[in-house]
């Protein structure tokens, strides 16, 4: 099956603007990249020699998550790459999260091979800040991982509910949304506890995490921070550098602020975001 192509053999569900819209069965449909991601011929410079791969959160597409950050990061001299995973009845990223870290790895020998890069750096909001942990520290990756950047990760999973549509509450098992996923970034769950059973972080990798005090589906939002040492590991709130920031969850990855965090972090030959930078506030 190609990285870029999938056959849905099952009614397509696309997330627009916080709702669900069903869209009509395709077979053979092509997978949309964001702006500026997936250029396979794309090959990493001096001055950027990681490729950065952009994983989206929960029911979100490659596409929606990343419109912004994608072409940000391409024009600034990166190589881009981004993938959609843990599809379940159409909606991405839904599947359990264990088996969705089994897809990320693939897709990141893909990039290095593509690419003739020893190792990425990772860019994930939401679920996709948080399951690369489990791709690093259960499945072997942390080897070819430079550094991971969370936006608004579920690193200890949420005592809210994470539903895609405001007003459609699920049963507990989320069975009613087929999100096994939902279920596993629940806080306390048999999933989180595994993750977190071996540490915040594994040895090589860097981490930064970048979490917005407004945020209402990853909560507490400080519940999004990962302990470790100060060479490896940086935690910032936006609105610690930018007061008046009022970006919340969802839109996190569209924010100018987050953007020049990220740029700043990837930026970083070795460790993790400095905790003084400051970016410039809108």
């Amino acid at each position: 099956m190609s990285l870029l192509t999938r056959a849905l053999s099952v009614t397509a569900i696309a997330i627009l603007a916080g709702s669900l819209a069903v869209a009509p069965a395709q077979a053979g449909v092509v997978e949309i990249s964001p702006p500026g991601a997936n250029d396979w011929s794309c090959k990493p410079t001096a001055e950027h020699p990681n490729p950065v791969i952009l994983v989206p959160g929960t029911f979100e597409s490659m596409e929606k998550n990343w419109s912004t950050l994608s072409p940000y990061l391409k024009s600034a001299g990166y190589c881009v790459f981004a993938l959609n995973y843990g599809e379940t009845n159409g909606v991405y990223a839904t599947a359990p999260v264990a088996k969705s870290a089994q897809e990320l790895g693939p897709f990141v020998d893909a990039v290095r091979a593509a690419t003739g890069a020893k190792k990425v750096d990772l860019v994930g909001h939401s679920q996709g800040g948080m399951m690369p942990r489990y791709y690093m520290g259960f499945l072997g990756g942390a080897k070819y991982v430079h550094q991971l950047i969370g936006i608004a990760p579920s690193n200890h999973g949420t005592e809210g509910v994470i539903v895609p549509t405001p007003g459609l509450v699920p049963d507990p098992n989320y069975t009613g949304l087929g999100c096994a996923a939902c279920a596993d970034q629940q806080a306390g769950s048999a999933f989180m506890q595994k993750l977190n059973s071996i540490g915040d972080t594994v040895a090589g990798p860097s981490y930064t995490v970048i979490s917005t005090v407004h945020d209402e589906v990853v909560i507490p939002y400080n519940s999004q921070f990962i302990d470790g040492p100060a060479r490896q590991v940086t935690n910032i709130t936006i609105q610690d550098k930018c007061p008046a920031d009022v970006f919340e969850h969802d839109q996190t990855p569209n924010d100018p602020v987050v953007h020049q965090i990220v740029a700043h972090a990837l930026g970083k030959a070795s460790g993790p975001a400095d905790p003084a930078y400051q970016p410039r506030c809108l």
